[in-house]
């Protein structure tokens, strides 16, 4: 496999690079520790749209960029250098607006496709709920149906964007073991969304959604009736190798802080750089880089290609997401007590590292689907 940039991709990236620093980093550094307020939120997805950030997954016959996921991945891994959260908030539109695109009918994709694309739109995707975590089927969500309409209740947890989005694909029951899923408009249906406190990624809002007897036209069903539960399942896979590329980004910045340090520090008599222990912990941190950005490009070339990519995805994000705590975490070793000050950043790339072993699949589900494909035992059952 070969991951060698092409001169076009090159460009794009080196001009990306430089719009995040210049135009997305001084806006991203007020909500470091607080979320994303809904203004912010749009003045920065507006700003990334044209880039194919938060509508590169799109094609251009829908209003998107249409980029390859491999070119998509390089982008998200350079934001999350400077901004995870803004990286999140994008990742979170981008699919819930390829889910409109590839099922929504042509009256939705027409009235919601063109803002979602350019960022004057933001959207999100419900599934999870307080104690169902990834067992999905346990969801407890109903979906009525009342003649035309369907009424929707239940509880949404851990849906990142809600706070901020205008629209949420929400799955819900809507028979015995049959599960759909629903485009809801906050202004034209409504939901109410709350905050969640946590640990990291404090700007990249995290919420709780009460869908209380919400009523849908039928048209808002995205693939049908019975549809929702496949159309989510086809996500994971994807959505597991962007969080990786969130990952990659964060590592990234911390090995170079920690390097910077180390190379300003003089402690006995030189730079803590040069002492050999140190050296052998930015070795182990660039390790860890490289191999995770390995398996992560190789699950996004195989999306590319249109091959599943379940395990691959899966080996990607355990693989990642857990390197990315070991390389913080050496980040803070390196720069010794100032790493446990809010004065480095080393503490937050820990912090925020640390939270990405959760989402779409926590580094022990991702083990077992790994495992089902080594044994075709299934332990999930």
């Amino acid at each position: 496999m070969n991951f060698e940039l092409e001169e076009e991709q090159r460009m794009a990236l080196d001009g990306w690079s430089r719009l995040v620093q210049r135009d997305i980093a001084p806006l991203a550094k007020d909500f470091k520790d607080q979320p994303f307020s809904r203004d912010a939120a749009l003045e920065v997805m507006q700003i990334m749209a044209p880039y194919g950030v938060g509508s590169g997954w799109v094609p251009e016959e829908g209003g998107g960029v249409g980029l390859d996921f491999l070119t998509s991945g390089l982008l998200f891994e350079e934001l999350a250098k400077v901004s995870p959260d803004v990286a999140g908030l994008a990742w979170v539109a981008e699919g819930a607006a390829l889910k409109i695109f590839q099922n929504g009918s042509d009256a939705i994709k027409e009235r919601y496709l063109p803002k979602l694309t350019t960022g004057e739109m933001i959207g999100c995707s419900a599934i999870s709920e307080p104690g169902m975590g990834s067992s999905v089927r346990e969801m407890r969500t109903l979906a009525v149906r009342d003649g035309k309409y369907f009424r929707i209740s239940g509880e949404k947890m851990w849906t990142s964007n809600a706070t901020v989005a205008d629209v949420v694909t929400v799955v819900a029951r809507t028979g015995e073991n049959e599960f759909s899923m629903f485009l809801v408009d906050r202004e034209e249906h409504g939901f109410k969304a709350t905050d969640i406190g946590k640990l990291g990624l404090n700007g990249w809002p995290m919420c709780q959604v009460l869908f209380d007897d919400v009523v849908v036209p039928e048209e808002n069903l995205l693939g049908g009736v019975g549809a929702g539960m496949r159309e989510a399942m086809k996500g994971f896979a994807r959505s597991r190798c962007f969080v990786s590329c969130l990952a990659l980004g964060i590592a990234q910045a911390a090995l170079q802080d920690a390097i910077t340090y180390a190379k300003d520090r003089v402690q006995f008599g030189k730079p803590i750089a040069g002492h050999q222990l140190v050296q052998a912990m930015l070795a182990e941190m660039a390790t860890d880089i490289s191999a995770s950005q390995l398996l992560v490009y190789r699950a996004l070339s195989m999306l590319d290609s249109g091959k599943r990519c379940d395990v691959e995805a899966s080996i990607a994000k355990s693989f990642t997401t857990e390197a990315a705590q070991r390389v913080t975490s050496k980040a803070i070793q390196v720069m010794g007590a100032f790493g446990l000050t809010k004065e480095f950043p080393a503490e937050r790339h820990f912090r925020n590292a640390r939270m990405l072993t959760i989402p779409d699949g926590t580094t022990q589900i991702n083990q077992l689907i790994i495992g089902r494909h080594l044994t075709g035992i299934d332990a999930f059952s």
